[in-house]
């Protein structure tokens, strides 16, 4: 099993073109981005990728892409959950002959699992695919509407997915995420998926965190924790607060369209998003650009702002 995943971990945007397909040279230039940026990963074709409104095909050509594209010392996630059991296996058996770090996978969202020895069913007969990649399970019950207590998962799980390491823990039950970080004297590796209180999962034993707003705001979210590994709990509250102003300005705007808006704002163009989700027309992308520049977004976002 390789080493834990720590730090921040971006959840790339699946580059588009303007006629819907994916634009795989520009995964290059991300890459590229992140790597300067600080964060130490990129979980891919997740939420923030718009996994599930693309191909499995599609999915196979972007891990593929950011694998080649990654620069050394920033490891590759790929996601893997599906809706079908026999294309998640495929995903996680592509993921580890690409060369990807890990493979994480979110349960299926349309028939979901009935029961809690179900789910690990599913996620064993998935990490079984790619036995030599460690399997995360990927929790966002408001994506998913599968809502159980992770620790008990992890739990009933542990001996059952030899390759088992830890979460993708996208939730606000923060007791839950309490009990998972203290399991077997803190043997999975946890990782934060809300990058609006961050500062909550690192104060309960976060090893890491995965999250889209780390695309363009990473040099904010490492203040806050440098702070916190200081000692400098003012600091990491005023770095955590001033990131959820800016959250708040973006999910003004929509999320998803209002985060690709800004990757092309800090020259990092990640086209529009896919159907059903409709991008900002140019009155609200100058609207948006208005409310970050009050705020001071390009003062702490990855890049300076382009035209």
């Amino acid at each position: 099993m390789s080493a834990r995943l720590t730090g921040l971990i971006a959840a790339p945007f699946t580059p588009m073109r303007e006629d819907g397909a994916v634009w795989l040279e520009q995964i290059e230039v991300q890459a590229a981005a992140l790597a300067a940026s600080g964060v130490s990963g990129g979980f891919v074709c997740g939420s923030t990728g718009e996994s599930l409104s693309l191909t499995v095909p599609e999915r196979k050509q972007v891990t593929e892409r950011w694998v080649a594209s990654a620069p050394d010392g920033l490891a590759v996630i790929a996601h893997v959950g599906h809706n079908c059991l026999a294309e998640s296996q495929a995903l996680a058996a592509h993921a580890q002959e690409a060369g990807a770090a890990a493979i994480g996978a979110m349960p299926p969202c349309f028939f979901k699992p009935a029961t809690l020895d179900a789910l690990v069913d599913w996620c064993a007969a998935v990490a079984a695919a790619a036995p030599d990649l460690p399997f995360y399970y990927y929790h966002i019950p408001s994506m998913t509407g599968v809502d159980i207590f992770v620790a008990e998962l992890l739990e009933a799980a542990a001996d059952r997915i030899p390759t088992l390491a830890g979460v993708k823990f996208t939730y606000e039950n923060l007791l839950d995420f309490s009990r998972c970080v203290q399991l077997g004297g803190g043997r999975f590796n946890m990782l934060f998926g809300r990058d609006e209180i961050l500062l909550a999962g690192l104060a309960l034993g976060a090893d890491g965190a995965v999250g889209s707003t780390y695309n363009f705001s990473a040099p904010l979210y490492l203040r806050i924790i440098e702070a916190f590994e200081a000692g400098d709990i003012a600091a990491a509250r005023a770095a955590q607060a001033r990131a959820g102003e800016i959250i708040v300005a973006l999910l003004k705007y929509g999320g998803m369209p209002a985060f690709k808006a800004v990757m092309a704002m800090i020259g990092v163009d990640c086209g529009p998003v896919r159907p059903p989700l409709r991008p900002l027309t140019p009155e609200r992308s100058r609207s948006l650009r208005t409310d970050l520049e009050r705020l001071g977004f390009f003062d702490d976002c990855n890049r300076r702002p382009g035209p």
